[in-house]
């Protein structure tokens, strides 16, 4: 294939056409996937940072030594929001997102599974957990068993009880879930994983950067973290409620030699050792280095004022959808993502309704009906929101199609 050059002006005009086809990842239109704030000042850092370190390579950490020390110094601030005892040690790995935190999160709970004898290790994990717990299930041979949720889309203690046996290796709690928002028992789900001798994993891959601030600002958050005995590990993501671009999330443990066994050595070949702390090899420190940066710019007081504001919009959301007719918000979500449901509508249409209007909700098949997850950007157009969700909840045709995709 022989391929034509163009000049620089040709290139950017049909990237920036190509761009504007997709839903703008700085404005109010999305509801998952992407987090703006809406501040040019955090963006325009962010761009900085990526100036400055976007041909770098964190895979060496010998080579590049003060690389290794920004993600550690990210992995203790990190830790220090959920409660991590400080022991010296780095307690856990940056990685690629959630997918890949939680993927070595059970990689460690095998291993240690596997030393004390079990042939097939279990994960425990509620119907609402991610579907990363089953594909790392798929990648690492082992089972995979699902806790029926109660009433309130919480995963059920006494299910989690039936499920567990000799053979399982962790059990999984959302802080919070991505279906529903809600958070589940966490301090009951690790009391069950302590009397079995087994790890309990709290995935806060959406509540990790935003459930501390709550707390901070007076909200009712139930024990969540490493502050509840028999938590052994976390994952949360910085691409999320931290505001960094996509590539940036925290795996922890609380035992400091765990992270050990998540790292692969390899030194059977013609360069010397080899070492990785997670899947990828060749890594972009871009990210993470940017959250560092947003770190001692907007230090906790900052991070604390932009959760203030997204929870302010989160409060107004709420309020308003409960004065619509015909839906409802499912369980009782705890932070800035909601399910939204109807007895008596296809939301589905509903959904189609709102994207003509230039809103994209997403979708949710249990219970059938909206999803969609806040950002502080949105706090601006919280009324005009709602306002045309009440319109199109009265006027809306049968939907496009009856599927639900991960969105």
């Amino acid at each position: 294939m022989d391929l034509a050059a163009h000049s620089v002006s040709q290139v950017l005009e049909a990237l920036d056409s190509r761009r504007a086809l997709d839903p703008d990842v700085h404005g109010t239109s999305l509801f998952g996937l992407v987090y703006p704030t809406g501040r040019s000042d955090i963006e325009a850092l962010i761009h900085d940072v990526y100036d400055r370190f976007l041909f770098t390579n964190s895979l060496n950490p010998l080579r590049f030594g003060e690389l290794t020390r920004f993600e550690r110094e990210v992995i203790f601030i990190a830790a220090s929001l959920v409660h991590r005892t400080d022991s010296g040690k780095t307690p856990g790995a940056v990685t690629s997102g959630g997918t890949e935190s939680i993927l070595m999160s059970m990689l460690v709970a095998r291993e240690r599974a596997r030393a004390r004898g079990v042939e097939r290790p279990v994960i425990v994990a509620p119907q609402s957990a991610h579907p990363a717990y089953a594909k790392a299930a798929h990648y690492f041979d082992m089972g995979y068993e699902r806790i029926e949720l109660d009433d309130n889309f919480r995963a059920s203690v006494h299910s989690a009880k039936e499920l567990i046996n000799s053979d399982t290796a962790v059990i999984v709690a959302n802080a919070y879930s991505y279906p529903h928002g809600a958070m589940d028992p966490v301090a009951d789900l690790a009391e069950l994983a302590g009397e079995a001798g087994i790890c309990c994993h709290v995935d806060a891959c959406i509540g990790g950067f935003i459930l501390p601030y709550m707390e901070m600002l007076g909200r009712d958050v139930s024990p969540w973290d490493f502050r509840v005995p028999g938590v052994t590990q976390l994952s949360m993501d910085a691409h999320k409620y931290a505001y960094v671009p996509k590539g940036a999330s925290v795996i922890l443990y609380r035992d400091d030699d765990w992270a050990w066994l998540q790292t692969f050595f390899y030194e059977k070949w013609g360069s010397g050792l080899y070492a990785t702390a997670a899947i990828a090899g060749a890594r972009s420190p871009a990210a993470i280095i940017s959250l560092w940066a947003l770190f001692e710019y907007l230090g906790t007081s900052g991070y604390r004022d932009i959760a203030r504001e997204l929870l302010d919009a989160t409060d107004r959301f709420r309020e308003g959808v409960q004065l619509i007719d015909g839906i409802h918000i499912v369980g009782d979500p705890i932070g800035p993502l909601f399910a939204l449901a109807s007895d008596t509508l296809d939301l589905y249409g509903v959904g189609d309704a709102m994207e003509k209007k230039g809103w994209f909700l997403n979708r949710n098949s249990d219970p059938k009906g909206l999803h969609l997850m806040l950002s502080p950007i949105h706090a601006r157009v919280i009324d005009q929101l709602l306002a045309d969700l009440a319109t199109c909840v009265k006027n809306h045709d049968a939907p496009i199609n009856d599927e639900a995709r991960y969105s």
